[in-house]
């Protein structure tokens, strides 16, 4: 890992995403991405969606990543939630999930 960050989700599917990392990031370079992911698992537990990818196009401040892996992730449940305060609530949903980077050298 050669740097960390965060950033802003602009467009995500399938088969890849569209995020401003706040600074230029050329292309090539594979990331790993920890996306917060704006609905609970069950109504109760937060969820991560972990993308591993490539850069493949970099415009501006939006970077293009291509997904080669990706997996949703558990975390650790805030004490509201571990109370269950959060389950007669309906989850958050966020317009654009945070996103936490790790950035690395092509291989």
């Amino acid at each position: 890992m050669l740097e960390t960050g965060a950033g802003k989700t602009l467009d995500l599917s399938s088969g890849g995403l569209l995020f401003d990392p706040g600074r230029h990031l050329p292309e090539g370079l594979n990331v790993e991405l920890s996306i917060t992911w704006p609905v609970l698992l069950h109504n109760v537990a937060p969820l991560q969606l972990v993308v591993s990818g490539r850069i493949v196009r970099a415009s501006g401040r939006s970077i293009a990543v291509r997904t080669v892996q990706h997996e949703f992730r558990t975390v650790a449940a805030t004490p509201e939630h571990r109370n269950g305060i959060a389950r007669n609530t309906p989850p958050p949903m966020l317009a654009s999930p945070a996103i936490f980077a790790s950035f690395g050298k092509m291989q």
